[in-house]
C-alpha cells in the first residue's frame, strides 16, 4: 500500500512542476515563487508523514484529514491544468521546443481554478451529498414470490468520522425513504473503536425495512489499527461492537446463514467476516457460512471486501448468485459523469463501484456511506443503493 502512495505521490509531482511552468511563464515574480514551493514542501511533508504512519500502523486522524484535504485544494486542480500543459508539450516536440506560450498557460491555470471550487465543495459539503443508486438484476431462477423484491444497502459508516448530525440523519431518512423490503449493511461500523457509534445509535434504530435488517463486520471493526492495552481490551471492544448492531436492529452475521420467507418461498441470506486479500485479515469462512444452505437455494451473499468475490466467492462449490460488497469507498475521489467511471482506486481493485457480473453471478460494490481519512467526498459521493430482483431470462 505505502509502495503505491509513493506512486500516486510521484504523479502530484510531475503535475506540480508542469504547474509551475505555467506560473513562471505567467509571472517573473520571485517572491509568489519562493511561496509556491514552500506550500508544496510543506503538504509533501504532510503526505510522507502519512505513508509512515500507514507503514508503522499508527494513525492520527486530524494529521490525516488535514493534509489530505489541503492535498486535494493543492494538486488535484494542478493535475488537470497538467493536461493542457501535455498537450502544449506534444505541439512544441515537433517545433524544437520554444518557450511556452502565454495564452496555453493562461487556459492551464483557467482550467485549475475550475476544478478548485469542486474540491473545495467534495471536502466541506461532499460528506453528505448522498446520492441513490439503483440496479434492477434479472435471475432465471429467483423465486417467483420474490420478483420485484427491494433491497436498500449501505456500507461503510465509519461513524468515528462523523460531526454533523444533521448530515448524517439526512442520509438515514433518504434510505427509509426508499421503502426497501430488506435493508442491509455491509460492514466498517466504526473507524476503531465501538464507542464511536454511542453517539449514533438511537439515529440508526430509525432504519426500518418489513422483512428486516442484517449486517456483517469490516475489516476496520475488529479494531486491529491500534493499539491495546491487552487483548481482553480488543475482545471487550470488539464484543460491544456487536451488541450495538443489535440494539440498532441489525441481524449480525457471522459466518452464517439466515432464511429470509415470503409467500412460502425463499431465499438465503448469507453473511460472512472481513475477508481481503494482501495484508487485510481473513476472519471470513464462506464453506462454513454456508454449510447449512441448501445447493439449490437462491443464495445472496454480504461480504465486505469486494476481493472475496475474485478470490473466493466465484469459485465456492455452490452458486451464489449475488454478493453486496463495500470498502472501497471510491477512494472518495474520482469522477462518475455520463456513464463514465473513474477513481485511482481502480489500480488497487479490480471491482470497486456498481455492478460486476461474471458468469450469472453478480457483484454490487457500494461507494459507502460514510468517510474516512479524507474528511470529504470529492466526484463520488455518499452511497444509498437499491436493488431490485427480477425474475427472467437474461439477455
Amino acid at each position: 500500500m505505502a509502495r503505491r502512495l509513493f506512486l500516486i505521490l510521484a504523479l502530484f509531482l510531475v503535475g506540480d512542476l508542469y504547474f509551475y511552468q505555467a506560473v513562471t511563464t505567467l509571472t517573473q515574480n520571485q517572491l509568489l515563487h519562493n511561496l509556491y514551493w514552500l506550500v508544496d514542501v510543506l503538504l509533501i511533508a504532510g503526505i510522507i508523514s502519512i505513508i509512515t504512519m500507514l507503514r508503522g500502523g499508527r494513525h492520527v486522524q486530524r494529521l490525516v484529514t488535514l493534509t489530505m484535504g489541503a492535498m486535494m485544494l493543492s494538486f488535484i486542480p494542478k493535475m488537470f491544468a497538467s493536461l493542457v500543459l501535455m498537450a502544449e508539450d506534444f505541439v512544441r516536440l515537433f517545433r524544437g521546443f520554444p518557450a511556452r506560450n502565454i495564452y496555453v498557460s493562461e487556459v492551464a491555470l483557467a482550467v485549475a481554478a475550475i476544478f478548485f471550487p469542486v474540491i473545495l465543495f467534495g471536502i466541506t459539503r461532499g460528506r453528505h451529498f448522498y446520492r441513490v443508486k439503483r440496479e434492477t438484476i434479472t435471475f432465471p431462477d429467483l423465486p417467483e414470490a420474490f420478483d420485484g423484491f427491494t433491497i436498500t444497502q449501505i456500507s461503510d459508516v465509519h461513524s468515528g468520522s462523523f460531526s454533523d448530525p444533521r448530515g448524517v440523519q439526512k442520509g438515514l431518512d433518504l434510505a427509509n425513504a426508499q421503502n426497501s423490503d430488506l435493508l442491509l449493511f455491509t460492514g466498517d461500523l466504526v473507524n476503531n473503536t465501538a464507542s464511536e457509534m454511542d453517539p449514533w445509535i438511537s439515529s440508526f434504530a430509525q432504519l426500518k425495512a418489513p422483512y428486516g435488517k442484517y449486517s456483517v463486520l469490516g475489516n476496520h471493526d475488529y479494531g486491529d489499527y491500534m493499539r491495546w492495552e491487552s487483548d481482553t481490551a480488543k475482545a471487550a471492544n470488539l464484543k460491544r461492537l456487536k451488541e450495538i448492531h443489535a440494539e440498532t436492529g441489525f441481524r449480525l452475521l457471522l459466518n452464517e446463514a439466515v432464511t429470509i420467507r415470503k409467500q412460502g418461498e425463499s431465499l438465503a441470506l448469507v453473511g460472512v467476516e472481513n475477508w481481503g486479500k494482501g495484508g487485510f485479515h481473513k476472519y471470513g469462512d464462506l464453506k462454513m457460512a454456508t454449510s447449512h444452505v441448501p445447493d439449490a437455494a437462491f443464495k445472496i451473499l454480504m461480504s465486505h471486501d469486494p476481493s472475496h468475490w475474485d478470490e473466493v466467492t466465484l469459485d465456492h462449490h455452490q452458486h451464489i448468485h449475488l454478493t453486496l460488497a463495500g470498502h472501497t469507498h471510491g477512494m472518495q475521489f474520482g469522477i462518475e459523469l455520463f456513464g463514465f467511471k473513474w477513481s485511482p482506486i481502480k489500480y488497487f481493485y479490480k471491482q470497486w463501484a456498481g455492478l460486476y457480473n461474471q458468469g450469472g453471478k453478480y457483484l454490487y460494490v457500494n461507494r459507502g456511506f460514510g468517510f474516512h481519512g479524507l474528511k470529504g467526498r470529492i466526484g463520488i459521493w455518499p452511497e444509498i443503493t437499491v436493488l431490485t430482483l427480477k425474475r427472467g431470462e437474461v439477455a
